[in-house]
């Protein structure tokens, strides 16, 4: 009779994940992280959260590029957040360049927001 545990599935991708996807997880997290430190002046809830975050696409060599919108095309600080999620996430260890994309397409409607922000902004 075998008294060794049987690995569970997780444990067993796990164990065979390279260190590169490893690397690109924690890299991934940071950058959340990062991003979630970024705030809309006029809202009490960070832009991640928001869903004003599209796409984070991470090349090798530590290139980061962010797909970004704002909640409206005529939001006050439309010049300044790109550049404060580009300083956001070029702190983050890993990370060598970072370009910041505005999007308006589709744009942004309050589904996109998380149970966070929501009740953050208390809108249920």
């Amino acid at each position: 009779m075998n008294d060794a545990p049987n690995p569970s599935a997780a444990e067993a991708a796990a164990s065979e994940r390279t260190p590169e996807a490893i690397e690109n997880e924690r890299l991934t997290n940071d950058i959340v992280k990062a991003l979630k430190t970024v705030y809309d002046p006029e809202i009490p809830a960070d832009i991640y959260e928001l869903g004003l975050i599209y796409r984070v696409d991470i090349s090798n060599g530590g290139l980061v590029e962010i797909d970004m919108t704002l909640t409206a095309p005529g939001c006050p600080v439309a010049g300044e957040m790109p550049l404060w999620v580009k300083n956001a996430v070029s702190a983050v260890p890993g990370v060598s360049e970072v370009k910041v994309n505005m999007v308006f397409d589709p744009p942004w409607d309050q589904s996109r927001m998380s149970d966070d922000a929501r009740l953050a902004l208390d809108m249920w």
